[in-house]
């Protein structure tokens, strides 16, 4: 393995570092007493979260920099984001009513696919993350971001429309989430049974 790859500080790893920090910093924006340039602030350090997702990982396989350490924390860190930033919403009432079972179906299979990678790790099985996934997480990214931003958006678009609209993509994200994470659990039994069998 190359210097560059055993490197925990290469610039792939730096930027997940990054996403974790920025996490913390956040939730302190929405902890906040609700205030427009607040929200602004949250949502900018979000936004530059948000690219880092998909930066770091790039970067690691254009470089050739894909490290053990990477690939744990790329996980953790975009879990520990989305995670804290439903937690926060739901406790501003940007999120609520019936849209908190939304956020309940995006947390219940973060934690049933982290789960299911930790067993499947073990068995040295990789489960390729499908399109349709990658749309999810688009989705999710994406309602968050305008949810964050609350009603600092009526600045910019009709009044409502920022929140209206955030819930409208929360609710996209949660059914895509149902379906991709069946669809995830129902491929990681498979070894799961398998690996039952060997041991009987």
């Amino acid at each position: 393995m190359s210097a560059a790859r055993r490197n925990p500080f290469n610039l792939p790893n730096i930027l997940t570092y990054g996403r974790i920090c920025a996490v913390p910093v956040v939730v302190a924006c929405l902890f906040w007493p609700k205030d427009d340039w607040v929200r602004w602030t949250a949502l900018g350090i979000y936004t530059i979260a948000g690219i880092t997702d998909f930066l770091d990982g790039y970067l690691a396989r254009m470089w050739s920099q894909q490290s053990s350490m990477g690939r744990m924390l790329d996980p953790i860190a975009d879990k520990l984001l989305v995670g804290s930033v439903l937690l926060m919403l739901v406790h501003t009432e940007d999120i609520r009513s019936w849209s908190v079972w939304a956020a309940i179906v995006i947390l219940c299979r973060e934690m049933l696919v982290s789960g299911l990678r930790e067993f499947l790790a073990e068995v040295r099985v990789s489960v390729p993350v499908s399109q349709l996934a990658k749309w999810k997480t688009t989705a999710q990214l994406v309602s968050l971001g305008f949810l964050i931003a609350g009603t600092a958006g009526d600045a910019v678009l009709p009044k409502g429309w920022t929140h209206v609209t955030g819930l409208i993509l929360l609710w996209i994200a949660a059914l895509l989430t149902l379906y991709t994470g069946y669809d995830y659990f129902k491929a990681g039994i498979r070894h799961i049974l398998a690996a039952d069998e060997e041991a009987s």
